[in-house]
């Protein structure tokens, strides 16, 4: 619980700048009071007009010591004492707090996030990553490779740095908190990662993100069986621990290494010439209705692997007579001209 409790609380770099534009705002505020108060007050006292006692009123506050409008009465300058007290000490802290949040740069920041949040508000069918440690940065860079869109999400505001040299839009704050995942986008995503390393905080980021987003495909850090069991029933798609993950690989190196050699080589994105791809066809392609056995005609050389229907289940080696359809997402083998290739394809209009 004391996890959940400190994931609640909002981020300090946050924090800091909302209270610098707080104070601000409530500078301008009471300077734009006191100018407002001393013109209606030289406006009465000395019977003058708006434009005469607001005069008044702004040299006073800013001590510059131009020419008075008109002898004052005694009662005004009684007044102008009262207001020099209580005005200049406002005026120059209003300047100050101005001056600061100009020069440290606040402004700029809070602009700037104005701009990525935008940004991030524009996206649909990208990835959210919760957590930008170790496993989060493995996940963004692999995202990358493929060029899906992501958001990521990290409380640390010290993290910041990295999270700007990612390249990538991003939210400082907690991720179980309903607020930072909506401006994360999660509405729209198609997919959210939770990689934090409590199994509490991930937990609950799924229950939260399935409630904002009934649609959206979860994956899920479990650090404990504890953990994987609860995530499962939270409703996560997949549930990942790093223990079992590793284990299981040591182990196929050591029974099963021809195996394990041909994974290293068909992972997406490596260093292998030979890579293992999916392939969403989209609905106007130029491949929808070509039997399987006819790509090599359109200049792709791949071997299909498997092929995921809507509303039916994965089918291994389909035949070379099977005819592809709007939708389907094909896996594949091949190369990477052969697949760059195969995926221009599966995305262009087909005449």
């Amino acid at each position: 619980m004391s996890t959940l409790r400190e994931g609640l609380r909002p981020a300090p770099g946050r924090g800091d700048e909302r209270d610098a534009a707080r104070q601000v705002l409530v500078a301008v505020a009471a300077l734009a009071t006191l100018t407002l108060a001393g013109t209606l007050g030289f406006m009465w006292i000395e019977d003058l007009s708006f434009i005469d006692a607001i005069y008044m009123a702004v040299i006073t506050l800013s001590t510059v010591g131009y020419q008075e409008v008109a002898p004052a009465t005694q009662l005004g300058r009684i007044y102008t004492v009262v207001f020099i007290l209580l005005g200049v000490g406002t005026a120059f802290y209003s300047v100050v707090a101005l001056a600061s949040f100009l020069l440290e740069g606040r402004l700029r920041s809070i602009l700037g996030r104005t701009a990525m949040n935008r940004q991030i508000q524009s996206l649909a069918s990208h990835v959210v990553v919760c957590g930008y440690g170790r496993l989060g940065r493995a996940v963004a860079a692999e995202l990358a490779l493929v060029g899906t869109p992501l958001v990521l999400i990290e409380q640390n505001p010290d993290l910041e740095p990295e999270l700007a040299a990612s390249g990538h839009p991003y939210v400082l704050g907690c991720a179980t908190e309903d607020g930072v995942l909506s401006a994360a986008g999660v509405e729209n995503a198609r997919a959210i990662v939770a990689a934090t390393p409590a199994d509490a905080d991930n937990v609950f980021i799924a229950l939260s993100a399935r409630e904002l987003n009934p649609g959206i495909s979860l994956h899920a850090r479990a650090e404990s069986e504890g953990g994987i069991r609860r995530l499962r029933l939270a409703g996560a798609d997949q549930v990942v621990s790093l223990h079992g993950l590793g284990g299981q690989r040591i182990a196929n190196a050591i029974v099963r290494p021809a195996v394990t050699d041909f994974i290293e080589l068909a992972t997406p994105g490596g260093d292998a010439p030979i890579d293992l791809e999916e392939v969403r066809i989209a609905p106007n392609s130029a491949l929808v209705d070509l039997p399987m056995s006819d790509l090599g005609s359109h200049g792709v050389r791949v071997s299909v692997v498997a092929v995921k229907r809507e509303g039916e289940a994965t089918r291994l080696h389909p035949h070379d007579d099977e005819v592809i359809g709007s939708g389907d997402r094909v896996v594949v083998v091949g190369d990477r001209e052969n697949l760059k290739r195969l995926a221009e394809l599966a995305h262009a209009t087909s005449r």
